[in-house]
């Protein structure tokens, strides 16, 4: 969940935790880089939660989907402040600020199964009606027709996405 890892340092700002001082680095709420927004961001209580950073990802089922072990329920609060905003699927990132307390920030995601894909990480680029396919940074020829319908209808648009679970991509879509 490399892209999850990303919301983590974008939400500290740097491999340090956050000071009470500077805020937690969220972009448009505290003193984090401009130009971020999320679809979803809080905080909340999580005694169960261990360590100082987490990355995860929601299904649309609500299975919560986590690289690092956890105790059952331990992400719970983070995912109940998440949802008062956003539904599921979304990716989410949190970092304690103080004790228990964690700062969770979400962005939306769209979910795809790519069954037969090789990789973790698939890009896909549509400009002006040429289409071009990378997965795990390699050139493709391969068909994906499940990107292919994301990307349909949508003009230029680059679409990446990247493994959470077994044949289930996390796609991002960026307008071009």
């Amino acid at each position: 969940m490399a892209r999850s890892d990303e919301l983590v340092d974008e939400l500290l700002g740097s491999q340090a935790a956050p000071s009470l001082e500077t805020g937690p680095g969220i972009a448009g709420i505290t003193s984090g880089v401009g130009g971020r927004s999320w679809d979803a961001f809080g905080s909340a209580t999580a005694p169960a939660l261990e360590g100082d950073r987490i990355a995860f990802v929601t299904l649309d089922d609500g299975t919560v989907l986590v690289e690092d072990d956890q105790p059952d329920g331990a992400l719970d609060p983070l995912a109940d402040v998440i949802e008062e905003m956003a539904q599921p699927p979304y990716r989410a990132a949190a970092v304690r600020s103080d004790g228990d307390v964690w700062t969770v920030v979400a962005e939306k995601i769209e979910l795809a199964e790519l069954p037969g894909i090789g990789g973790d990480v698939v890009d896909l680029s549509v400009v002006g009606g040429s289409r071009e396919l990378q997965i795990d940074g390699a050139p493709a020829g391969d068909d994906v027709p499940a990107l292919d319908a994301i990307a349909d209808g949508r003009g230029d648009v680059a679409l990446h996405a990247e493994r959470v679970d077994g044949d289930v991509f996390a796609v991002d879509v960026f307008p071009l």
